[in-house]
């Protein structure tokens, strides 16, 4: 990182920035050709781990991009104030942000825990004043089978800030 003044290394303090940010942009790439795209999240750190999941329908670009190539980057932003400057190259922001990279699969109809546990954390997320289960009641097996849940486990992560 050019900034190492701005670098947030504390993993707690990453996680709060995560908290805090309604949206992810993954970075997938195949035949060297980028593709970005903004979605919803939920996520697990465990024993130093981040794990990302992510719901979509079960066929379509970032699918056919994932089978092909399972290499991910993530980022996370959130503008946290704009500085008005004297002129337009004096104006500035405070922000927080999180980018990462690992490896991205989408979760197999066998796993059907795992797919719920997902739905559950991302139902949690942006839902967080409803009560939503793990069984049949909530996530059914027609709905299971109907959505696509992709997992990206984060080899490595590092925060960025800017507040004055």
């Amino acid at each position: 990182m050019r900034r190492n003044d701005r670098e947030i290394t504390d993993k707690n303090e990453i996680i709060k920035i995560i908290d805090q940010c309604e949206v992810c942009r993954i970075g997938l790439s195949r035949d060297n050709i980028p593709y970005i795209v903004p979605m919803n999240f939920a996520y697990i750190y465990e024993n130093e781990k981040l794990i990302l999941y992510f719901h979509c329908a079960k066929e379509g670009k970032k699918l056919d991009i994932i089978k092909s190539n399972a290499n991910a980057c993530f980022e996370f932003d959130r503008m946290i104030n704009i500085i008005p400057g004297e002129t337009a190259c004096k104006y500035s922001l405070d922000f927080e942000s999180v980018i990462g990279m690992g490896n991205i699969v989408i979760v197999g109809d066998d796993k059907i825990e795992e797919k719920q546990k997902a739905l559950y954390l991302i139902m949690k997320k942006y839902a967080p004043e409803k009560t939503f289960g793990f069984s049949e009641a909530y996530f059914t097996s027609e709905m299971l089978r109907n959505v696509a849940v992709l997992k990206l486990t984060a080899d490595q992560f590092t925060g960025k800030r800017r507040i004055k």
